[in-house]
């Protein structure tokens, strides 16, 4: 189960790369009328057990395209959606686009660069 925080405002994208620098942030970019958003929603909420440390911001793309396109822009990554975004001491080390969004590759990178 994954308590999302609903990132609806500039303030918590703030916020996000704060806490970044303590812990791992994930940035997961949801359109709610794609079906392959809503697929890759499913996957990571099914097996996101064994990510407890690292804490997941959810954007609703639709209600907030401004903040989708800080954070393209503040991270220098292509907007893409689904899209999910591991942040790590303000830094953008892993974006993921649709079906590449899995938990598995979440891991390897978060061992690969532990």
């Amino acid at each position: 189960m994954i308590n999302w925080v609903l990132l609806d405002d500039n303030s918590k994208l703030l916020k996000a790369i704060e806490e970044s620098f303590t812990k791992d942030v994930v940035i997961f970019k949801h359109s709610t009328t794609c079906s392959i958003s809503l697929m890759a929603k499913r996957r990571l909420e099914e097996d996101w057990d064994d990510l407890e440390n690292v804490i997941p911001y959810y954007l609703d793309l639709k209600s907030f395209r401004s903040i989708s396109d800080e954070v393209a822009e503040r991270f220098s990554v292509h907007h893409e959606s689904p899209q999910i975004l591991l942040i790590r001491q303000g830094e953008c080390i892993y974006d993921a686009s649709h079906f590449d969004i899995t938990i598995a590759e979440l891991k390897e990178t978060l061992v690969f660069h532990a």
